[in-house]
């Protein structure tokens, strides 16, 4: 039997003896590029702790309302999105964190991060 079947065998009994560790979550607020940089050295810290990029699932929470103001206040989007992007490229993840944008106030930004230990 594989991994895979085994685990999905476990899921559908029931069994959680594969319970997974609550996610890391992180707020950021301020300037768009200082948030940028937050939430980038956030992201290297929780991959340390983790070990294993492989095992990650990343979701980024955009608020509208506040991108809104900070572009308001003079913020620019680019090019520090696209130098955040680059800069996320090497870190070897599996594919690029999930954006959700929020229609809702609240923190600029928001860092999930899923793990399997």
């Amino acid at each position: 039997m594989t991994a895979v079947a085994r685990r999905n065998a476990r899921h559908a009994r029931g069994d959680a003896s594969e319970v997974l560790p609550p996610p890391l979550v992180w707020t950021f607020d301020g300037p768009f590029e200082r948030c940028l940089n937050d939430l980038e050295d956030s992201l290297r810290r929780a991959l340390v702790l983790i070990g294993d990029v492989s095992r990650v699932a990343l979701l980024i929470d955009v608020s509208l309302p506040a991108l809104q103001a900070r572009v308001r206040a003079g913020d620019r989007i680019q090019p520090a999105w696209g130098r955040f992007v680059e800069r996320l490229s090497g870190y070897g993840l599996p594919e690029f964190p999930h954006v959700r944008p929020l229609r809702t106030p609240g923190p600029l930004a928001t860092l999930v991060v899923a793990y399997r230990s």
